[in-house]
């Protein structure tokens, strides 16, 4: 079976509760190394009262300089962050010393990296630096799959970002990890600028298709389509994947179809990870509320990849 190294995530949102729950219905399919301590694990197990699988056990632990911080429910700390940023480094090098088929992430809190002065956005943009390759981001389940220009950046930026080199390379790029039939490409301004009325990013994304299509000898990526109509019914019947030119704009409708059950990949790295599509929900945090559907479809995603990932 595969060993699937599992960074916990923040201890203060779902991660453990996930991890705990989950773990009898993913033991049969691998092999889960937790990077997390076992101490942490009894005690989100008392938190929850959900006991733990008997045969849950650790094969590995974080180096003996890292402490296991109390769990605080709920809340924004120091601790919590470095403690998720430990856990996903070791999840990364087992991954790197062949200790680990690929990483699966829980979720983080950005806030409490920034707190334990981590520089990095998000896990992807820590892979990004480790690895020194810009991580494509792509969302999704079987139905609908995301890949996103521009990710984690301010609104503001985005706009500097549509240029039509820039874009073409990302196609190309993306095609070659990520190889579809037809990609559905959304434009950035409304009625994707009106031949240039209102804004000429648009211009840049089609004349980035155009050179895309021309290497490829192929209507490949086509669009681009307005982002208020480039979900309805009948693009969702001749598309499988979107290509956004910004986060919010390709998520909003993915999560409001596909909340609980779509997966994060990053793509273009020599280790494959994957992740949750959600966030630590401190709301619900160690009150037996959490779902654990993306988890099992992002584990799932390793053992029996639904489409063809190239790293």
């Amino acid at each position: 079976m595969k060993k699937i190294a599992i960074s916990c995530g923040d201890l203060n949102g779902i991660g453990l509760e996930i991890l705990i729950k989950a773990h009898t219905l993913i033991y049969p399919h691998i092999t889960p190394i937790y990077c997390v301590h076992f101490e942490l694990l009894k005690q989100a197990s008392e938190l929850l009262n959900l006991p733990l699988p008997e045969n849950l056990t650790l094969s590995h632990c974080l180096p003996p300089s890292i402490s296991p911080p109390p769990i605080k429910a709920g809340t924004i700390t120091q601790e919590s962050g470095q403690y998720s940023f430990e856990s996903f480094i070791l999840g990364c090098q087992l991954c790197e010393d062949k200790q680990a088929h690929a990483l699966c992430t829980l979720p983080i809190h950005k806030k409490a990296w920034n707190l334990a002065n981590i520089p990095y956005l998000g896990h992807t943009q820590a892979l990004s630096h480790r690895y020194k390759t810009e991580a494509i981001m792509m969302l999704g389940c079987e139905e609908m799959f995301v890949a996103l220009l521009s990710d984690h950046i301010p609104l503001a930026q985005v706009p500097s970002l549509m240029q039509s080199e820039r874009i073409y390379d990302f196609f190309m790029r993306l095609y070659a990890l990520y190889p579809q039939e037809r990609y559905c490409v959304l434009g950035i301004n409304p009625h994707c600028g009106d031949d240039g009325i209102i804004g000429k990013e648009d211009q840049e994304i089609q004349n980035a298709i155009k050179y895309a299509n021309h290497t490829l000898q192929a209507p490949i990526f086509c669009g681009p389509y307005p982002s208020d109509c480039g979900f309805i019914p009948s693009k969702r019947q001749e598309f499988k994947t979107w290509i956004a030119m910004y986060h919010d704009v390709g998520l909003a409708p993915l999560k409001a179809l596909y909340f609980e059950e779509s997966i994060n990949v990053s793509l273009g790295l020599p280790i494959l990870r994957v992740s949750v599509d959600h966030g630590v929900a401190f709301d619900i945090a160690y009150q037996g509320k959490a779902t654990i559907l993306s988890y099992l479809n992002a584990i799932k995603f390793l053992t029996h990849p639904l489409f063809s990932i190239k790293t």
